[in-house]
C-alpha cells in the first residue's frame, strides 16, 4: 500500500493512533480526524485512497460526514461501528459508505478489507477485463477508463461500488444476474456482507441514473431471480 494516502477518523484517540501506526508501517501517507466537521474539512482539502470513518462522532455523525464527503468525491469509505446492529451496516450503504467494519476489529482484518477495496477500486483494474472503454445507450453514457458516467452529457457521480455494478451490468445486458452473484463479482468472494448491499447499491444508482427510479429505464429487477440492464 506504499505511496497511497488515508483518512482516519475516530473520536478514540487510541484506536486512531492503532490504525495510523499498522498504516504507516505499510508505507501509508495518514492522516487523522477526531470529529466530524475535521474529518469534512480534511476530505475537502486533500486527496485520499481511502477514509476509515467512525459512526459515532462529535459535532457531525459518521453518516452525516458519508453523505457530505458523496457530494463532492467518490473516495472509498470503510464505516466503523462499535454495534453490532445490522441497521447501523445498511445506513452507513444508504449513506455512500463502499465496506463496513465492526469493533473490536482485529487491525489484518482492517488492512486486509482496505487493500481489498483499494485494489477493486483501481481504476486500471474494473469488473470488466475487455470490450470497448466506451459504451452508451440512450442518454447514459459510460467511461470506462475515466470511470465517470453522463446522463444527457452531464456527469454524474458514482462511488467504485456504484460503477462496477453499472459496468457489469452494462456490458451484459439482458442477462439476468442473482443478488448472490453480483455481490461476488462485485465485491468479492471474501466480502462478508450479505446481498441486501447488492438492493441498497441498486437503489441508489436507479435514484442518480433514472429519470424515473420506481419505472426503471436501465437496471431493470427480474421478481424472485435478480436484476439486469436493458438497453434503451
Amino acid at each position: 500500500m506504499a505511496g497511497r494516502r488515508a483518512l482516519v477518523v475516530d473520536d478514540e484517540k487510541l484506536i486512531v493512533k492503532g490504525i495510523r501506526f499498522s498504516l504507516e508501517q505499510d508505507d501509508m501517507e495518514v492522516d487523522c480526524a477526531y470529529d466530524g466537521e475535521e474529518a469534512l474539512e480534511y476530505a475537502r482539502s486533500n486527496t485520499y485512497d481511502i477514509i476509515l470513518l467512525d459512526v459515532m462522532l462529535p459535532k457531525l455523525t459518521g453518516f452525516e460526514v458519508c453523505q457530505q464527503i458523496r457530494e463532492f468525491s467518490s473516495v472509498p469509505i470503510i464505516m466503523l461501528t462499535a454495534k453490532g446492529d445490522d441497521m447501523d451496516k445498511i445506513l452507513g450503504l444508504e449513506y455512500g459508505a463502499d465496506d463496513y467494519i465492526t469493533k473490536p476489529f482485529n487491525i489484518l482484518e482492517v488492512k486486509a478489507r482496505i487493500k481489498a477495496i483499494m485494489r477493486r477500486a483501481d481504476p486500471k483494474k474494473t469488473v470488466v477485463e475487455d470490450g470497448p472503454k466506451l459504451v452508451e445507450s440512450g442518454d447514459l453514457r459510460l467511461d470506462c477508463d475515466g470511470r465517470r458516467v453522463y446522463i444527457s452529457g452531464r456527469e454524474i457521480s458514482l462511488t467504485a461500488k456504484e460503477f462496477e455494478v453499472l459496468e457489469l451490468l452494462m456490458f451484459n445486458p439482458n442477462k439476468v444476474y442473482s443478488r448472490e452473484g453480483l455481490l461476488k463479482l462485485v465485491w468479492g468472494t471474501d466480502y462478508p456482507g450479505d446481498v441486501r448491499t447488492v438492493d441498497v447499491h441498486i437503489r441508489r444508482l436507479r435514484e442518480k441514473i433514472e429519470s424515473n427510479p420506481s419505472e426503471p429505464q436501465y437496471v431493470h429487477t427480474k421478481w424472485g431471480v435478480g436484476y439486469y440492464f436493458m438497453n434503451a
